[in-house]
């Protein structure tokens, strides 16, 4: 089976995204990319994921064309092909409809860096793209000039996207939006949030270069 070992990460890590609550039903996608084949493996359209085996995980080429599965790949694969296509440093992408980050991405508005915490997408804020309609070139076009040199982007109406240099980078990052998130709709039901300056980000993102063991990653702060 082409891409087996990538297959099964997207299977077990859909059913953490579905058990963390960052997705309902079949909402929301997974996707793994291995450029030394030019192939992704991403999670089947429309299957639950504790209902989606290795074999129904579809092995695309970044142009939708499939070289292994039986499967139709998720609605949102252009979303998928044109982060890895602008994002060379990225291999996994995970889209979720988590419930605070869809919130600001229901008003438009961005994560700020109310907690370091946001450092993690190697920006200080992530910002919201305008509203497309799911599984439309518009919506991927606009997700990647949207979130610039950010590795997470809300998507208007809709929900996050969130990009790593391997599956369990991007489901961590999304895990910390979220978190990021909550807290920020948190602080602003008591009050006005404070948000860390320009200098204390920076500070903060040149202090994650040298963060946890060198031959690991990042799995906590």
């Amino acid at each position: 089976m082409l891409l087996q070992k990538e297959r099964e990460l997207v299977v077990e890590y859909g059913r953490k995204m579905s058990a963390g609550r960052l997705c309902t039903g079949t909402s929301g996608n997974i996707s793994v990319y291995v450029p030394e084949q030019g192939l992704m493996a991403i999670s089947p359209s429309g299957i639950g994921y504790f209902d989606t085996r290795p074999e129904d995980v579809v092995v695309t080429d970044l142009e939708a064309n499939i070289a292994d599965g039986t499967r139709k790949p998720s609605s949102e694969w252009a979303l998928h092909t044109l982060f890895y296509k602008n994002k060379p440093h990225i291999r996994a992408v995970v889209h979720t409809h988590s419930m605070y980050c869809t919130t600001f991405a229901v008003l438009g508005r961005p994560l700020r860096a109310v907690h370091y915490a946001i450092a993690d997408a190697g920006a200080a804020e992530v910002p919201c793209a305008p509203y497309y309609p799911f599984g439309t070139l518009e919506l991927a076009e606009a997700a990647v000039e949207t979130a610039g040199d950010s590795d997470a982007v809300l998507l208007g109406n809709h929900g996050l996207v969130a990009c790593g240099k391997d599956l369990a980078g991007a489901y961590g990052l999304a895990l910390n939006m979220e978190y990021v998130a909550e807290l920020q709709y948190r602080a602003l039901c008591i009050g006005t949030p404070n948000v860390l300056g320009k200098e204390a980000m920076e500070d903060v993102m040149e202090r994650f270069k040298s963060y946890g063991q060198p031959e690991g990653r990042k799995t906590g702060y």
